[in-house]
């Protein structure tokens, strides 16, 4: 979701090739989705069918000759549709009526159709939980004993309108069971905080993913909840539009530099293989304390993209009434924590991050602590020599200068 402004399928273990780098700068050119480095974003909560608080938040980025829109919503489990369109004036349509229809198809649209370049949508269906005693393979699916998962359709949701933070251009849907038997939620709550820029950099706290104007960071938060076992994982199911018959890719990329998420040298991506392309993006990293540090950070795990023909995913009204009935969706599953170490059991607090956007994925430089001791490092060695070299110099001359004495 860019810069707001208050006035205005196989899990690979090798980062992306420089041909498929270029070939996604190249794809981006056309549409105006490439150097974007500022936009006129607003941020607006759809008003409800007669009146009634819907949760439908808008973020609109306008470019030069490019719009893009980030539709967020809590009706039916959290959802996020996204749009790119090739014009500064592309506009959003909201039909209340069918939108909450059981057919919502049409109640939700981008227009000038035509001029839509770009589109596809992440939904969070299901807040799992497994028992994590003893668990050694985090790899293994699943990574423990489950416990019955928190479908997060059946979740009552706050009234975005109300924490609408224009000071951090944010707002956040926090959420509760609507049936919680055993209160696991009476003193706890799953929050979604959307945040957007406007201008690239980092965010203070960890893992202080690289923003930019073309991207929105969303930051999940699972606080004072009862767990339902004494060392217990979360995790949390993704899924997202297929590509055909096939599931996108999540990439790793690795760096030798740790210095705005200690001790992390990986970062994961889902990149959509379209033109222009879209892509979501996330450090393997979550944090059992609100201030993220090293002692806190918990190892998140991402298991590969697969079709969700074999069972029945919760519907968002939004993701049907944009894309229509007739599509494929593939999950993934995201688990946060393991046996040993720190996890949700020391305060009960989870939190994880990531970026959602649409264009080349922002990409980490060397930092200047890294450049700098990789001058020293590569830097020693020559003077080293040099200085070899001219005490040898010297040497020779005083040598040459030597007379003999009869």
């Amino acid at each position: 979701c860019a810069a707001m402004a208050s006035d205005a399928g196989v899990r690979g273990h090798r980062a992306p090739s420089p041909m498929l780098l270029l070939s996604l700068l190249l794809s981006a050119a056309p549409f105006g989705l490439l150097g974007e480095e500022t936009r006129q974003v607003s941020l607006e909560v759809i008003p409800g069918w007669l009146g009634n608080p819907q949760n439908l938040l808008h973020i609109r980025a306008v470019g030069t000759n490019s719009t893009l829109h980030y539709m967020w919503s809590s009706l039916g489990p959290p959802a996020v549709v996204l749009v790119a369109t090739n014009t500064p004036h592309s506009t959003l349509s909201v039909n209340w009526s069918r939108l909450l229809s059981p057919e919502p198809d049409g109640g939700l649209m981008v227009l000038p159709k035509d001029s839509i370049q770009f589109s596809s949508a992440l939904v969070f269906t299901r807040l799992l939980e497994f028992d994590g005693t003893n668990v050694s393979n985090m790899a293994a699916e699943p990574p423990g004993k489950p416990y019955p998962p928190y479908s997060l359709a059946e979740f009552f949701w706050n009234n975005i309108t109300d924490s609408l933070d224009p000071a951090t251009l944010s707002a956040t849907f926090q959420g509760r069971p609507t049936h919680d038997p055993t209160r696991a939620f009476a003193n706890g709550s799953l929050a979604f905080r959307v945040q957007a820029f406007s201008r690239s950099g980092r965010p203070a706290q960890p893992p202080r993913l690289l923003h930019t104007a073309d991207t929105c960071q969303l930051e999940v938060a699972l606080v004072g909840a009862s767990p339902q076992g004494n060392r217990s994982l979360f995790g949390l199911e993704v899924a997202t539009l297929g590509q055909g018959p096939d599931c996108p890719s999540i990439q790793e990329q690795h760096s030798i530099d740790d210095e705005y998420a200690p001790a992390i040298f990986q970062l994961d991506q889902l990149l959509w293989g379209s033109l222009p392309p879209g892509f979501v993006q996330w450090r393997p990293v979550a944090y059992s304390q609100k201030q993220g540090s090293r002692e806190s950070a918990l190892p998140c795990h991402a298991s590969p993209l697969h079709p969700t023909l074999a069972y029945p995913l919760p519907q968002s009204p939004i993701v049907r009434a944009f894309f229509g009935p007739h599509n494929n969706f593939c999950a993934f599953n995201l688990t946060f924590g393991a046996s040993t170490g720190p996890g949700y059991w020391d305060q009960h607090y989870l939190s994880w991050s990531m970026l959602v956007g649409v264009g080349p994925p922002p990409m980490d430089a060397l930092s200047p602590l890294v450049l700098g001791i990789m001058a020293v490092a590569l830097g020693a060695p020559g003077l080293i020599l040099l200085g070899g070299g001219l005490v040898l110099l010297l040497r020779r001359k005083q040598s040459s200068e030597y007379q003999s004495i009869n």
